[in-house]
């Protein structure tokens, strides 16, 4: 697993999600809505790259913080 690229990734999202104005608890339960099982801690493990953040997580995240995927991803 490639942690390194998932800190990118996380930060990437991090910064997107405080562009919103957006709290870490609003985008878990945005991505609740979506289907996606993830906690508020299950994002910030994201943020820092401690947690794999998987495809169907992506698009949903992209969707919620309407942005593209160039914008979450290096």
């Amino acid at each position: 697993m490639d942690y390194a690229y998932d800190s990118i990734v996380g930060r990437q999202i991090r910064a997107a999600r405080e562009a919103r104005g957006m709290t870490q608890e609003q985008l878990a339960a945005q991505l609740q809505t979506r289907d996606c099982d993830v906690t508020r801690s299950a994002v910030a493990k994201m943020e820092v790259g401690l947690r794999h953040i998987y495809a169907v997580e992506l698009r949903a995240m992209r969707d919620i913080l309407n942005v593209p995927y160039e914008t979450l991803l290096p």
